[in-house]
């Protein structure tokens, strides 16, 4: 099972910027498809972005032009940059490796309010 830790959440402003930061353990994380899920209060899951190995991204609709998934092999790193955030953006966020059993970090809390 493969670890994840979040972190870089907090308290923002509407219009204001974040950038999430996700740590995977193991050795092979270049051949690794990650990403980034949400859960507002009261909301299921949802997907917010994917990177797969060869860097393809994809995002969902809320967040298309504001966020940006990024992923760094040579530290096991992978990012959500979140731009113009607003309050509709705030949930807990999880990193995620997909596989046939997927493993979740223990999520960030985002909150943009004013």
């Amino acid at each position: 099972q493969v670890q994840l830790v979040e972190s870089g959440g907090g308290l923002v402003q509407p219009g204001g910027s974040l950038r999430l930061s996700c740590t995977a353990s193991g050795s092979d994380f270049r051949s690794y498809f990650m990403g980034w899920y949400r859960q507002a209060p009261g909301k299921e899951r949802e997907l917010v972005a994917r990177i797969f190995n060869n860097y393809n991204t994809n995002y969902a609709t809320s967040v298309k032009g504001r966020f940006t998934i990024s992923r760094d092999n040579a530290k096991n790193m992978v990012y959500l940059q979140m731009n113009n955030l607003k309050p509709e953006d705030t949930a807990v966020y999880y990193c995620v490796k997909f596989g046939s059993t997927n493993s979740w970090g223990q999520g960030t809390q985002v909150t943009v309010s004013s």
